[in-house]
């Protein structure tokens, strides 16, 4: 089995971010979201990749390289316009060649992995396995219909009256059936192929399509708030691990991760949290569910549920509560009180009036 990777979105919801960083790249719990799905994909055993790149393949290619650090083979696969998840596929075609293949959209976050689809898939052999989950309100998503042996019956994207509450989540499984089904689809009304209508065509021409239900933690991280939620999730499983430096007036209570370099100086850091590599934390209170990237510098500050991007700087600022800062962003001189949010784009510095 081979895996094909999905990293061609611009990520629009994640701006200012996005326009500096692929979206695929946000740290979540210190580690970059293409990072996660890519061990996830280790671990079915597949190590054949190719990740579909649109105009950031500069940067994608940079962050993972040719994959031997995490013991896979990439090849980068340029996709010049975003033309659907179907002619993905069909640009693909001649890295899958008639090998099986699991589809992962680059965004998604599923900390429980796969592994349970996965074997299902490999155990019966349909000629498409769709991921599921359920979830309050299927409009937004592309639904399945399933018979109770596990069957699908019919996929509609984004129904206005949806018949199943089983969204699509973004992984596939696929037998080499889809290429036939790929070329025999159309673009959709928004110009794009489907990969819901080629699914849909295997199940009109007798193919058998199955559905797997995911029953762990799901998470499209394509909104501030999405990165925000996803990293506490990871966070809370995290154990602790201080290999940095902490002083005599300071305090570490819980899962705290100090990694190798990081110093922490007359400052309480209330788990689950990460300190990058080379971070200060100097006169400050860190809250759960914070993430600090490496050489990032915080001095009189107060910071929860939150991430610092590599480099940042905070400096004399209390009260900051569900923000998200950028690569080498300053944010300086506040008395913000509490639960204050701030955004901030990569290499921003921004002066909050005390």
């Amino acid at each position: 089995m081979k895996a094909l990777v999905l990293s061609g979105g611009t990520g629009t919801r994640l701006r200012p971010f996005s326009y500096s960083m692929p979206k695929q790249l946000i740290p979540i719990a210190n580690k970059p979201v293409l990072q996660h799905v890519l061990e996830n994909i280790r671990d079915l055993g597949v190590s054949e990749v190719g990740i579909v790149v649109g105009g950031r393949e500069t940067e994608i290619a940079a962050a993972v390289g040719d994959g031997s650090r995490l013991g896979l083979r990439i090849t980068y696969l340029r996709q010049e316009q975003p033309l659907g998840l179907a002619h993905c596929v069909s640009l693909a075609r001649g890295f899958l060649g008639e090998d099986d293949f699991v589809m992962y959209l680059g965004d998604n976050m599923l900390p429980q992995g796969v592994a349970a689809a996965a074997e299902e898939f490999r155990a019966l052999r349909p000629a498409a396995q769709v991921v599921v989950r359920k979830v309050a309100d299927p409009r937004a998503f592309g639904v399945a219909e399933v018979a109770a042996d596990g069957r699908v019956s019919r996929l509609v994207e984004k129904p206005a009256q949806p018949r199943s509450d089983l969204a699509l989540i973004g992984v596939y499984f696929f037998t080499p059936a889809v290429h036939r089904a790929v070329g025999s689809i159309a673009p959709s009304r928004r110009g794009e192929l489907e990969i819901t209508d080629a699914i849909q065509w295997l199940v009109l021409q007798g193919a058998e399509v199955r559905a797997h239900e995911y029953q762990g933690y799901w998470k499209d991280t394509g909104r501030v708030e999405d990165v925000l939620e996803c990293n506490r999730e990871l966070l809370d499983g995290v154990e602790r691990s201080v290999l940095g430096e902490v002083d005599d007036d300071s305090l570490l209570v819980g899962a705290v991760v100090l990694e190798p370099g990081a110093r922490v100086v007359r400052s309480v850091i209330h788990g689950p949290a990460v300190v990058g590599a080379d971070s200060v934390v100097e006169d400050s209170h860190i809250g759960p569910h914070t993430s600090i990237g490496r050489n990032c510098t915080l001095s009189g500050t107060h910071l929860e549920y939150s991430i610092a991007l590599d480099g940042a700087t905070v400096s004399q600022v209390r009260g900051l509560h569900g923000s998200l800062l950028g690569r080498s962003a300053a944010v300086t001189t506040a008395d913000l009180g509490s639960h204050h949010r701030l955004v901030v784009g990569d290499h921003t510095r921004v002066e909050v009036a005390a």
